[in-house]
C-alpha cells in the first residue's frame, strides 16, 4: 500500500511539473529532422568551393549550431568575411533543397495540438532562420499551433545565450516558472539554464541521456510523445 502511495505521489509531481503555460521548442532534431537537407547543402557547397568533404556524421554533429559556427567547424576557416560569404552561398542551396528535405517528427503535430488543447501556448526558439522554419510550418499547415518563431536573424547572440528565450518570455508576459524549453542538445539546456527556465531534453538529436544528466532538467524523453 505504501509503495502505491509513493508511486502515485511521484506521478502527480511529474504531471504537475510538466503543466506549464508556455512551451518553447528548439527546431532541428526537436520538432523536425532536417539532416538530409543540411548534409546535401553542405556537400554541394564544399564541392562548389573545392573544400574537402567530411563524412555525413561530421556534418550532422554541427546541426543545432549557429550557421556561422557550423561553417567554421566544417570548413576550418576563421576569417569572418569568408565565413559570411560561405553562409550566403549555403543559403542559395538551402533555398532549393532544405524545406523539401525537412520532415516533422510523427510526434510533433500531436504534441503541439495537445498543448493547445490544454490551454497552453507554444513558440519556437532556434538557431535556424525564422524564414526557413516558417516554410516548414506553412507547408504542413500548422502555423496556428505556434504563436511565433524566434530565429537566428532575430537575436544578437545565439544559444547557449538566453536572449531568444528571454525575448519569448517578454512577448508572452509570463513568469519564468511558467515556461518550459524543450531541446535535443546540451546547448539548448545551457540556454534554458542561463534564462532561468525549466528544461526538458528529447533524445532525437546527437546528444545522449548521459549528456543531459550533468545539467538541470525536469525530464529526459525518447520522443515528444512523452511530453504530456
Amino acid at each position: 500500500m505504501l509503495f502505491c502511495v509513493i508511486m502515485v505521489t511521484i506521478y502527480c509531481l511529474e504531471v504537475k511539473n510538466m503543466a506549464y503555460k508556455i512551451y518553447l521548442f528548439d527546431f532541428d532534431y526537436t520538432l523536425a529532422n532536417s539532416e538530409i537537407g543540411i548534409v546535401k547543402c553542405f556537400k554541394l557547397l564544399m564541392q562548389q568551393e573545392h573544400y574537402s568533404i567530411p563524412s555525413d556524421e561530421e556534418i550532422k554533429r554541427t546541426i543545432g549550431m549557429p550557421m556561422i559556427e557550423a561553417i567554421r567547424v566544417l570548413f576550418k576557416e576563421d576569417d569572418d568575411a569568408l565565413l559570411h560569404e560561405l553562409r550566403d552561398k549555403y543559403t542559395v542551396f538551402a533555398d532549393k533543397f532544405m524545406t523539401e528535405n525537412t520532415k516533422l517528427y510523427p510526434q510533433t503535430i500531436p504534441a503541439l495540438k495537445k498543448i493547445k488543447e490544454a490551454g497552453a501556448k507554444t513558440a519556437i526558439i532556434s538557431s535556424k532562420t525564422r524564414r526557413r522554419i516558417m516554410q516548414t510550418l506553412t507547408r504542413d499547415k500548422i502555423t496556428d499551433l505556434v504563436e511565433f518563431v524566434i530565429g537566428s536573424e532575430d537575436v544578437k547572440s545565439h544559444k547557449p545565450s538566453p536572449e531568444g528565450i528571454l525575448m519569448a518570455i517578454e512577448r508572452f508576459k509570463v513568469a519564468k516558472s511558467d515556461v518550459l524549453y524543450i531541446g535535443d542538445n546540451v546547448i539548448d539546456g545551457g540556454a534554458a539554464q542561463n534564462a532561468g527556465v525549466d528544461f526538458a531534453a528529447v533524445l532525437t538529436g546527437n546528444n545522449v541521456r548521459e549528456d543531459f544528466v550533468k545539467m538541470p532538467y525536469v525530464k529526459i524523453m525518447n520522443s515528444l510523445d512523452e511530453l504530456l
